[in-house]
């Protein structure tokens, strides 16, 4: 995406922590009415500069580095608002329970709060527009289908890009006669500078030869899935052939991630596991007065290279029934405890110990009930590819992709979930993995349902 705008999330933060410092000034300022000396800033900048990194890491977890940050300007006060009493709250804790710096301040931090909120909120809606974006570059989309109709509207509907296209051009026109010399006209008349492509398109071979000289006329050509994946994080369904997964997916071990990522998954789990027992009590005696019936239930999911795992939940529902898509289960209802236990994702606590087993990892595909995957895999092109790694609590699916079926056989919306597993085993790190983890922080302080 050479030619789209990279660089917002740097550019955000960068923004964010000098607005902090301004703030800070200000706040200064406005409580002893008068520009504050060099010592008395410098005296609260240190404690204050460690209270702006977990501010940031509290912007991070909200999804305020995101891509598409900027244009999402109807929900930016809100959000923000949300995240200072965030902030609000780690600031108390921070100068008057840990009373390391010996400031307690009072008015300035009540000040800071206000300032930077309105501050912060300025410069992401108007601020960033004026310097985050560069020259808007005339472009032209060459492809079929609903994927480039999706990433046409997405580009030509937000100003953050710095690409603009001016014209799309369906290959399946491609043999017209004159229709070349018409898009080479247009390429030459409205000062176009990028051409986005559909390189894998079976019809983009006769096109190649009238592109080939525009090469010589300062044309940037860009594969047009590469720009599709990196705006809208997911593999463009019509791209998957068994050539893509030939060039994109590894099943050689990565000795230094395998092992950082065993190593989050247990110094992560092993806490958390310790202090959900405290909670067992309490949803052992909630269900038995909901309902009398067990505790757990226990469900074979489909593991790493297609080998059954068992899982433990807490049960949510009346019984446990893995036959999905049939009579009998969709009359199996959800119990009144059992809605709170997943709204609120306590009845995946006990899954905590297949981690600690190494059967599930913290972050990766959903395992899926053998049901479901029997179903999928006749349904769905290449769904098993899912099963090369280890299956995860949460992943990058589980983040971006709101309508996936959890209980429910629905072919349509598992193979979009599909598109976003395999980005992840595309482009699978370790920091991929630490920003999904943070992301899903989010979604359980939020009380996020599924």
């Amino acid at each position: 995406m050479s030619r789209l705008n990279r660089k917002e999330p740097l550019v955000l933060l960068l923004g964010d922590i000098f607005f902090f410092l301004v703030a800070l000034w200000l706040s200064l300022f406005l409580r002893n009415l008068e520009a504050p000396s060099r010592e008395l800033f410098l005296e609260h900048l240190w404690p204050f500069s460690l209270l702006f990194v977990a501010w940031v890491v509290v912007f991070y977890i909200a999804g305020l580095y995101e891509k598409h940050t900027a244009i999402l300007r109807s929900k930016l006060p809100m959000t923000l608002a949300n995240t200072q009493l965030t902030n609000s709250a780690i600031a108390v804790i921070f100068f008057y329970f840990i009373p390391f710096f010996g400031i307690t301040p009072k008015t300035i931090l009540f000040i800071h709060l206000f300032i930077s909120f309105v501050i912060i909120l300025g410069w992401r809606m108007y601020g960033y527009f004026l310097i985050g974006r560069g020259r808007q570059n005339n472009a032209i989309l060459i492809g079929s289908g609903d994927e480039m109709k999706e990433l046409y509207s997405e580009v030509n509907g937000n100003p953050i890009y710095n690409l603009h296209f001016i014209s799309s051009v369906d290959l399946n026109r491609a043999d017209e006669s004159g229709f070349w010399k018409e898009i080479v006209a247009k390429i030459y008349s409205e000062d176009v500078s990028v051409i986005a492509i559909d390189l894998a398109n079976e019809n983009v071979e006769p096109v190649l030869p009238h592109l080939y000289n525009l090469i010589f006329s300062n044309i940037n050509f860009i594969d047009m899935h590469k720009i599709y994946e990196d705006i809208f994080d997911r593999v463009p369904l019509s791209l998957l052939r068994y050539n893509w997964f030939l060039e994109n997916i590894s099943t050689q071990p990565n000795g230094v991630y395998d092992s950082l990522k065993r190593i989050m998954d247990i110094a992560i789990s092993l806490p958390l596991t310790l202090i959900s027992l405290l909670l067992y009590p309490f949803v052992w005696l909630a269900i038995k007065l909901d309902d009398g019936g067990p505790l757990f239930i226990a469900q074979e999911r489909v593991g790493k290279r297609g080998r059954p795992i068992r899982l433990m939940k807490f049960r949510s529902m009346e019984k446990n029934d893995p036959d999905l898509g049939s009579t009998r289960h969709s009359e199996n209802k959800v119990t009144r405890v059992g809605k709170f236990l997943r709204d609120t994702r306590i009845d995946e606590l006990p899954q905590l110990w297949s981690v600690l087993k190494g059967d599930l990892s913290l972050i990766g595909p959903r395992p899926e009930l053998p049901a479901g995957v029997v179903h999928y895999t006749e349904e769905i092109p290449y769904y098993n590819i899912r099963h090369l790694i280890k299956p995860g609590l949460s992943g990058w699916a589980q983040i971006y992709h709101d309508q996936h079926s959890h209980h429910a056989l629905d072919a349509k919306e598992t193979k979009n979930k599909l598109s976003y597993d395999l980005y992840y085993i595309k482009n699978r790190s370790f920091l991929l993995d630490l920003k999904i983890a943070l992301r899903t922080l989010k979604t359980l302080v939020s009380l996020a349902g599924r």
